[in-house]
């Protein structure tokens, strides 16, 4: 009989966001995490920009909630926006305790005198970094403490498959998350993990397109489930595309810094022209939505393959210092950014929307928290400014960690009545094909009608395309045995119906959202978030009010 596993805190997902609370409750509750490969291959770790918390004494709040706001062009929740970053010089002085070494303003540098960089969107330098590798240099810090801890379990190469909750399987009380069925991909098999908070911290869903700067661990997994599950989703058209991934077929998914813009790296069409001031008077620190557009439109306008990322103009010791490992990738694919400029194209980056949640990371859902990229908190509006988003990890992990710590202590009542999983009526999959074809399909269509701009037509001929890859996933979901493939496959399908259907519902253009057939805002309506309601959500629950 599969394996069954109970804990006070269940936590999906191993990056900062998952991570940070698994750390900060574990004094208290026991707690389980659960990685879909190992901890460090997920979107924390790749995060290659930094962290932006105001640090010094030309910098200020006000500017700092103020680019925040500009950058979420009206959609920003200016509640959040001041809640996260009035804890922002907290949540690094804890990265710091915890043991990450961020870069110095210089050699020998006073304690607390950190190097800032500034990125698109930002008024002042403010980005703490470790050289440009923060996300390896925090994940690897925080899983050498996470796995030192006598009171979490990390259980890797684990991918959740669906939450459990009181009202689908009829156990007792009133309707709650009180687990998950999760797929233990070493033994093949689907095992139950109870425990009384489930938190989601899986990440984002770009993978939902054909090019990304995402690992593959990016497949939406946490905001299918709580959709599942009956939870509210907002703002899912808002996806992000990272205007500078280089352009290598062997690169696959290599992301090229901000950074490198912000510390004077120029944009260039194939003749060495530069071409974003024509777009934006800010040129490469622009936000990265018109950024992207911006190179969008000039490799559709010249039939050009990719533009060009050029900093070679700055020394090559400040380059090599500053960007070491992104120095180091280049070279391995052939190309010395000191020398020359890299190839770059826009590639989905970041899912802004996510699974509605208040300012403590509670779903509609008792019992469900979701923290992290996964999560809609009100923070990135239409478009997120650079380097809040692992601010935003550290900041939701703190305060839901705090939640549930606040809560009454830890009770199984109906987690040791969850049944176990049901294999009786599915047989092994006859033709694989099918998952891998299914794949292909989604990540391409999506690319092509879903991506940097839409149309009415383009959208619609994403709606019907993903009806029937959803009927066809389903039937084969219902009738053979699941794998990881199917499940990520399964959840993207259900990702990319919620993109499509709030691109469609939005008539105009804002932020990440560009539409030929509406292309300035509405000024007739309000601005309103787009918020999607699943058939099973249940108004009683009501938590989620960010």
């Amino acid at each position: 009989m599969p394996e069954r596993h109970t804990s006070d805190v269940l936590v999906v997902g191993g990056g900062l966001a998952g991570l940070t609370l698994a750390l900060k409750v574990a004094d208290q509750r026991s707690v389980t995490v659960l990685a879909k490969r190992t901890l460090t291959e997920g979107c924390s770790t790749y995060a290659q920009g930094g962290i932006a918390a105001v640090l010094n004494a030309e910098d200020s709040y006000a500017a700092h909630v103020a680019d925040t706001l500009n950058a979420g062009d009206g959609l920003c929740h200016t509640k959040t926006v001041e809640f996260v970053v009035a804890r922002g010089p907290e949540s690094v002085q804890w990265l710091i305790e915890q043991g990450v070494e961020f870069t110095r303003a210089r050699a020998h540098a006073d304690p607390g005198d950190y190097h800032l960089t500034r990125e698109g969107g930002h008024s002042h330098r403010r980005v703490v970094h470790a050289a440009d590798a923060t996300g390896r240099a925090v994940q690897a810090t925080l899983e050498q403490r996470v796995k030192s801890h006598p009171n979490i379990r990390v259980l890797e190469d684990h991918i959740a498959v669906d939450l459990i909750t009181t009202q689908k399987f009829g156990l007792a009380g009133p309707d709650r998350c009180v687990g998950v069925y999760a797929y233990n991909k070493s033994q093949q098999r689907v095992e139950v993990f109870g425990a009384n908070t489930v938190v989601l911290a899986t990440g984002g869903a770009a993978k939902v397109y054909l090019y990304t700067t995402n690992p593959d661990t990016s497949t939406g997994d946490g905001i299918a489930m709580a959709w599942r599950a009956g939870c509210r989703v907002a703002n899912m058209e808002f996806v992000q595309f990272h205007p500078t991934c280089l352009y290598d077929p062997q690169a696959k998914s290599f992301l090229v810094s901000e950074a490198v813009r912000g510390e004077g790296g120029k944009l260039k069409l194939p003749n060495g022209d530069a071409f974003i001031e024509a777009h934006d008077a800010r040129g490469e620190l622009a936000p990265r939505d018109i950024v992207a557009r911006a190179i969008d439109y000039e490799m559709k306008r010249g039939g050009y393959d990719c533009v060009y990322l050029d900093i070679s103009h700055r020394p090559a010791k400040f380059i090599r210092e500053h960007f070491p490992n992104i120095h180091q990738r280049c070279l391995q694919y052939g190309y010395d950014m000191t020398k020359q400029p890299l190839p770059v194209v826009p590639a989905a980056h970041y899912t802004c929307g996510g699974i509605m949640t208040d300012l403590a990371g509670q779903t509609d859902l008792a019992g469900l928290y979701a923290i992290g990229e996964c999560a809609f908190t009100g923070l990135h509006g239409a478009n997120r400014l650079a380097s809040n988003s692992l601010l935003e990890c550290l900041v939701f992990g703190a305060a839901a960690a705090a939640n549930i710590l606040a809560g009454p202590q830890p009770v199984l009542g109906a987690v040791t009545d969850i049944p176990s999983w049901d294999e009786s009526r599915v047989t092994d999959p006859d033709e694989r094909i099918v998952v891998s074809h299914n794949w292909d399909e989604l990540r391409r269509f999506m690319w092509d009608y879903v991506g940097i701009v839409r149309t009415t037509k383009r959208l619609q001929r994403a709606a019907r395309r993903i009806d029937l890859l959803r009927d066809e996933i389903h039937e084969y979901y219902q009738n053979f045995k699941i794998g990881n493939d199917l499940v990520e496959l399964r959840n993207l399908v259900v990702v990319a119906d919620l993109i499509i259907r709030s691109a469609m519902q939005r008539q105009e253009s804002r932020g990440l959202h560009f539409t030929r057939d509406h292309p300035g805002h509405d000024t007739l309506a309000p601005t309103t978030d787009t918020i999607l309601t699943p058939a099973n959500f249940s108004s009683s629950s009501l938590r989620a009010s960010a």
